[in-house]
Protein backbone atom coordinates (compact mmCIF):
# COMPACT_ATOMS: atom_id res chain seq x y z
CA UNK A 1 0.00 0.00 0.00
CA UNK A 2 1.27 3.41 -0.69
CA UNK A 3 2.07 5.76 1.67
CA UNK A 4 0.31 9.11 2.03
CA UNK A 5 1.86 12.04 3.73
CA UNK A 6 0.78 15.55 4.12
CA UNK A 7 3.44 18.09 3.34
CA UNK A 8 3.02 22.04 4.88
CA UNK A 9 4.06 25.39 3.86
CA UNK A 10 3.81 28.59 5.85
CA UNK A 11 3.28 31.93 3.98
CA UNK A 12 2.07 35.05 4.80
CA UNK A 13 0.24 37.81 3.48
CA UNK A 14 -1.02 41.60 4.92
CA UNK A 15 -4.13 42.82 3.26
CA UNK A 16 -7.04 45.42 3.94
CA UNK A 17 -10.44 44.58 3.81
CA UNK A 18 -14.32 45.48 4.43
CA UNK A 19 -16.97 43.34 5.30
CA UNK A 20 -20.16 44.63 3.85
CA UNK A 21 -23.16 43.80 1.71
CA UNK A 22 -23.99 46.52 -1.11
CA UNK A 23 -27.23 45.84 -1.18
CA UNK A 24 -27.29 46.47 2.76
CA UNK A 25 -27.51 49.71 4.43
CA UNK A 26 -24.73 50.98 6.60
CA UNK A 27 -27.26 50.23 9.99
CA UNK A 28 -27.53 46.45 8.94
CA UNK A 29 -24.19 45.74 7.71
CA UNK A 30 -22.68 47.27 11.15
CA UNK A 31 -25.53 44.98 13.00
CA UNK A 32 -23.88 42.15 11.52
CA UNK A 33 -20.09 42.86 10.59
CA UNK A 34 -19.41 45.29 13.26
CA UNK A 35 -16.56 47.49 13.32
CA UNK A 36 -15.64 44.49 10.51
CA UNK A 37 -17.62 46.62 8.29
CA UNK A 38 -15.65 50.03 8.73
CA UNK A 39 -16.02 51.66 5.40
CA UNK A 40 -12.61 52.96 5.79
CA UNK A 41 -11.34 49.06 5.64
CA UNK A 42 -9.00 47.82 8.30
CA UNK A 43 -6.19 45.40 7.95
CA UNK A 44 -4.74 41.70 8.54
CA UNK A 45 -1.41 40.29 8.79
CA UNK A 46 -3.15 37.05 6.79
CA UNK A 47 -0.94 33.76 8.50
CA UNK A 48 -1.38 31.13 5.09
CA UNK A 49 -0.49 27.42 5.62
CA UNK A 50 -1.05 25.56 2.38
CA UNK A 51 -0.98 21.07 2.89
CA UNK A 52 -0.58 18.99 -0.09
CA UNK A 53 -1.04 15.44 0.67
CA UNK A 54 -0.07 12.19 -1.98
CA UNK A 55 2.05 9.75 -2.13
CA UNK A 56 5.76 9.75 -1.87
CA UNK A 57 7.74 9.64 -5.01
CA UNK A 58 9.63 6.40 -4.83
CA UNK A 59 12.02 8.18 -7.23
CA UNK A 60 12.61 12.06 -5.38
CA UNK A 61 11.25 11.13 -2.16
CA UNK A 62 8.79 14.00 -2.56
CA UNK A 63 5.16 14.19 -2.04
CA UNK A 64 5.65 17.66 -3.92
CA UNK A 65 9.09 19.40 -4.44
CA UNK A 66 8.80 22.53 -1.84
CA UNK A 67 10.73 24.82 -3.85
CA UNK A 68 7.19 24.32 -6.65
CA UNK A 69 5.20 25.00 -3.98
CA UNK A 70 6.99 27.98 -2.07
CA UNK A 71 7.04 29.93 -5.53
CA UNK A 72 3.45 28.66 -6.41
CA UNK A 73 2.25 30.64 -3.10
CA UNK A 74 4.05 33.14 -3.78
CA UNK A 75 3.34 33.90 -7.61
CA UNK A 76 -0.56 32.58 -6.92
CA UNK A 77 -1.08 34.19 -3.70
CA UNK A 78 1.29 36.58 -2.12
CA UNK A 79 2.04 38.81 -5.09
CA UNK A 80 -1.79 38.76 -5.59
CA UNK A 81 -3.02 39.97 -2.11
CA UNK A 82 0.05 41.16 -0.15
CA UNK A 83 -0.85 44.89 0.51
CA UNK A 84 -3.71 45.33 -1.26
CA UNK A 85 -7.08 46.34 -0.40
CA UNK A 86 -8.88 42.98 -1.28
CA UNK A 87 -12.26 44.65 -2.22
CA UNK A 88 -11.11 47.07 -4.65
CA UNK A 89 -7.75 45.49 -5.47
CA UNK A 90 -8.42 41.70 -5.82
CA UNK A 91 -10.85 40.67 -8.88
CA UNK A 92 -11.92 37.68 -7.12
CA UNK A 93 -13.69 39.98 -3.95
CA UNK A 94 -15.10 42.61 -6.17
CA UNK A 95 -18.80 40.96 -5.81
CA UNK A 96 -17.19 38.37 -3.38
CA UNK A 97 -17.97 39.52 0.38
CA UNK A 98 -13.70 39.10 1.28
CA UNK A 99 -14.55 37.14 4.30
CA UNK A 100 -11.80 34.56 5.88
CA UNK A 101 -13.79 31.99 5.00
CA UNK A 102 -14.16 33.10 1.20
CA UNK A 103 -10.47 33.93 1.18
CA UNK A 104 -9.85 30.43 2.00
CA UNK A 105 -11.81 29.62 -1.10
CA UNK A 106 -10.58 31.74 -3.30
CA UNK A 107 -6.70 30.94 -2.40
CA UNK A 108 -7.61 27.15 -2.77
CA UNK A 109 -8.95 27.70 -6.46
CA UNK A 110 -6.15 29.47 -7.41
CA UNK A 111 -3.84 26.68 -5.99
CA UNK A 112 -5.94 23.52 -7.22
CA UNK A 113 -5.89 24.64 -10.65
CA UNK A 114 -1.81 24.21 -10.70
CA UNK A 115 -1.90 21.12 -8.57
CA UNK A 116 -1.76 17.65 -10.05
CA UNK A 117 -5.01 15.89 -9.80
CA UNK A 118 -3.14 13.22 -7.51
CA UNK A 119 -2.87 15.78 -5.06
CA UNK A 120 -5.41 16.51 -1.92
CA UNK A 121 -5.20 20.15 -1.18
CA UNK A 122 -6.01 21.91 2.08
CA UNK A 123 -5.95 25.80 3.39
CA UNK A 124 -5.49 26.82 6.58
CA UNK A 125 -5.87 31.13 6.81
CA UNK A 126 -5.08 32.78 9.88
CA UNK A 127 -6.78 35.90 9.64
CA UNK A 128 -5.77 36.49 13.67
CA UNK A 129 -4.14 34.16 15.76
CA UNK A 130 -7.21 32.88 17.11
CA UNK A 131 -9.50 32.97 14.08
CA UNK A 132 -8.47 30.79 11.43
CA UNK A 133 -10.65 28.61 9.16
CA UNK A 134 -9.61 25.42 7.07
CA UNK A 135 -11.22 24.87 3.76
CA UNK A 136 -10.26 21.62 1.54
CA UNK A 137 -12.59 21.77 -1.16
Amino acid sequence: MAKKVTVHRKAHFNAAHRLYRKDWDDNKNKAVFGKCSNPNFHGHNYELIVSVTGEIDPETGFVIDMKFLKELIADEIETAFDHKNLNIEVEAFKNLNPTAENISVVIWEKLRKKLDSGLALEITLYETPRNFVTYSG
